[in-house]
């Protein structure tokens, strides 16, 4: 399948992996890129940790990887420089404007795709001189926003003229066929991805994923961020709602600041996150990148086609 974003990004198939912290590794990223995809590695921690990252992904594959960048970071400049020195082709970013970063981006030969939660940051980002946007619906796993996919991207792609990728509730090949048909020309996943193979993710955390439905997440204020966060349901979930009732915002609040971490390491469903969005209730197995990638495009094909039929 051929579109702006697989031109763009010289990849095989419009499909790309969220770049999500502690959780997207080069090992991830790697089989991500190498299933015909766009794997994006995570930024967290410090330059020279991203360093030794982007040499791991390059060890692991020679396709198209990139690199995500959270703006808000005290190290920002830091990590900006890494990605420069480093010569990474693509460039994804997070929590804040890339505005005054793309001219450094691009007179490095980079592209840029912000994530963007509404169709009106999306063209700001577009005035910006960004390459293609990420609208995110407010249906993601992580840090969301209050809009939903499906009414952000037929309104970001009818006033985008850079490439628009859709994101949040899209778990499976129906999620990507109707993500094109509301105007998306790639489709970007965070929870799918959890699940697999290649994930360093805990056993638990993938289990409570794979065995979630679509109503089973819940939306708290990280303790670290002070941000609006969705995670499926877990024991430390529940404290945490029955603390904020009893004890107050900001005493629920400092339960959450190591719930990923854990969820991460061990997977004790009383000390962990399982951030995920509602596609969960789309994701119903473990298997490798390349055939979560396959799946979906193999789904999405067939669901295409018959819709044609129907409307014959």
């Amino acid at each position: 399948m051929k579109t702006r974003i697989t031109e763009l990004f010289k990849i095989e198939y419009p499909i790309i992996q969220g770049g999500m912290a502690l959780v997207s590794d080069a090992d991830l990223t790697a089989a991500v890129s190498a299933g015909g995809g766009l794997g994006i590695l995570n930024s967290i921690g410090s330059p020279e940790n991203l360093r030794a990252e982007i040499h791991r992904v390059r060890e692991l594959t020679d396709k198209p990887f990139a690199v995500n960048v959270m703006l808000l970071a005290k190290n920002v400049k830091d990590i900006i420089a890494v990605t420069v020195e480093e010569k990474v082709k693509i460039i994804a970013t997070g929590a804040g404007n890339p505005r005054d970063y793309v001219p450094v981006w691009h007179e490095a030969g980079a592209l840029v795709m912000p994530v963007v939660p509404s169709a009106k940051v999306a063209k700001r980002m577009e005035e910006s001189g960004v390459d293609a946007v990420v609208c995110e619906g407010g249906e993601s796993g992580g840090h969301i926003g209050e809009v939903t996919t499906i009414s952000m991207i037929p309104v970001a792609a009818r006033i985008c003229k850079i490439p628009v990728v859709a994101a949040g509730g899209i778990g499976s090949g129906r999620g990507v066929a109707a993500a094109f048909a509301l105007g998306a020309e790639g489709v970007q996943l965070g929870t799918a991805f959890i699940v697999a193979d290649e994930c360093r993710a805990s056993d638990a955390y993938k289990d409570a994923i794979v065995n979630a439905m679509e109503s089973d997440t819940v939306v708290y204020v990280n303790g670290m961020s002070g941000r609006n966060c969705r995670t499926v349901r877990s024991e430390l979930s529940d404290k945490y709602f029955e603390v904020l009732k009893a004890e107050g915002l900001e005493a629920a609040k400092a339960l959450t600041g190591a719930g990923l971490a854990v969820a991460m390491k061990s997977g004790e469903t009383d000390k962990s996150l399982y951030l995920a969005g509602q596609s969960a209730g789309s994701v119903v197995r473990r298997q490798p990148a390349a055939a979560i990638i396959k799946e979906l495009m193999d789904g999405a094909r067939a669901v295409a086609l018959e819709q044609i039929e129907k409307w014959k």
